[in-house]
């Protein structure tokens, strides 16, 4: 299922983009309603891109249906996200620790200054493999990601 979702954020996207790939930032975020806090795997600097490699869990209750066939436990992944800090850009893929073959994900975010702001465009495709469940999980995991991201945007306009 491809997606579309998009945040107005107040600071240039520059400094967005240093906060977002700051490991000690993202290791903040604590307290989440439905991802526990991420983890730092990996943080590599090469020129003007920057990979941050985050471990995450979710955490949120799950209905009983889903975790028939579903272990809360192994509901874990990593992001790995490329920032590119001259095109104003980061591309994230998610990699499942469990369940690889069920769920895989893209993301394609882009910065754009407007005036002391930034437009933050968020375009991902997700694929959940399962059987008559797999749109409305992919819809529950879109949902969920964007909630994420206004919790984010709360945490970021406090760093900033």
């Amino acid at each position: 299922m491809k997606f579309h979702l998009s945040q107005q954020l107040g600071a240039v996207p520059e400094r967005l983009i240093a906060l977002l790939s700051d490991g000690e930032f993202q290791t903040s975020m604590t307290g989440l309603t439905k991802i526990g806090t991420p983890e730092l795997l990996d943080r590599r600097e090469d020129g003007p891109t920057i990979t941050l490699q985050l471990r995450y869990r979710f955490i949120a209750n799950l209905p009983s249906a889903v975790t028939a066939v579903v272990s809360p436990a192994k509901l874990t992944w990593i992001d790995e996200t490329v920032y590119d800090l001259e095109q104003l850009t980061a591309t994230t893929s998610m990699r499942p620790d469990h369940y690889e073959k069920r769920l895989s994900a893209t993301i394609r975010q882009t910065y754009v200054a407007v005036d002391d702001t930034t437009d933050r465009s968020i375009d991902g495709d997700l694929r959940v493999k399962a059987l008559l469940v797999a749109g409305q999980v992919e819809r529950a995991i879109i949902s969920g990601l964007s909630e994420h991201l206004e919790e984010e945007r709360s945490r970021l306009e406090s760093a900033l």
